[in-house]
């Protein structure tokens, strides 16, 4: 899986209509209930979601429910908190709504252009940060001075031009968690997944990803943001907690 993806678990939409959550528009997963249309607002929805890993060799192999039918949906414009213990399954759900890991049942839809931000970076060593954006930006189909246009935004944002010409495997923690931000942010997507996001930040990069976050509410982009602690109550428009399994709003 790279460290972001635009497509993932996506059929319909675009950014300039807000489309409707239908059964037509949705990943529909073995055992999923029908989906509803009753909002507009939607940019992501997931509903009924389960997940179980199987733990250890038979005999004394065991099943290990983490979600337990989790409902959870992102309007335009909002930032939403989703928290929970570790192990709650904030992660798992996480993956399963950027399709890099099936659910066992459920249905999950989102618009077109979902950018995702795993919490391990997922980087190429021997690449530069310049190369990361324009391998990229081909991946994204972006038109190569719009790759230029955005990457130029982002170093001066994220404030890490001085190490756009070195290697992954020349850079600091905190540098490599702003490239992974970066490459989420790169084709501007309609909804941000950002797992543990500011992991490794100094203080200024934290709130320069606040400053990143606030831009795209007001540009009606919608940015989910998984931890498992939040402090920064007012910086959210609600929170959501994983627990048993289930999606609980706070």
């Amino acid at each position: 899986m790279t460290p972001a993806t635009t497509n993932g678990t996506t059929t319909e939409g675009t950014a300039s209509a807000r489309p409707r959550f239908d059964k037509s528009a949705a990943v529909a997963y073995e055992g999923a209930r029908v989906l509803d249309t009753r909002s507009a607002c939607q940019v992501l929805r997931a509903q009924g979601v389960t997940k179980s890993y199987r733990r250890g060799v038979w005999p004394r192999r065991r099943v290990l429910p983490v979600l337990r039918g989790a409902d959870l949906e992102l309007c335009a414009g909002e930032v939403v908190g989703l928290v929970g213990e570790n192990g709650s399954g904030k992660s798992t759900l996480m993956k399963i709504l950027v399709g890099a890991l099936d659910a066992d049942a459920g249905a999950v839809w989102a618009v077109d252009r979902v950018g995702y931000c795993p919490q391990e970076p997922l980087l190429y060593d021997r690449l530069t940060c310049d190369e990361h954006l324009e391998l990229f930006g081909v991946a994204y189909a972006m038109d190569p001075a719009a790759v230029v246009a955005a990457s130029e935004a982002l170093y001066a944002s994220l404030g890490f031009a001085r190490w756009r010409g070195a290697r992954v495997e020349e850079l600091s923690g905190g540098t490599r968690a702003k490239l992974n931000l970066a490459l989420a942010l790169l084709s501007d997507p309609d909804v941000l997944l950002l797992d543990e996001p500011y992991a490794g930040f100094d203080w200024d990069t934290y709130l320069r990803f606040w400053e990143l976050t606030a831009e795209r509410r007001a540009a009606g982009r919608s940015v989910l943001v998984v931890s498992h602690f939040v402090t920064d109550h007012e910086r959210f428009d609600r929170l959501v907690e994983l627990r048993d399994g289930k999606a609980v709003s706070r």
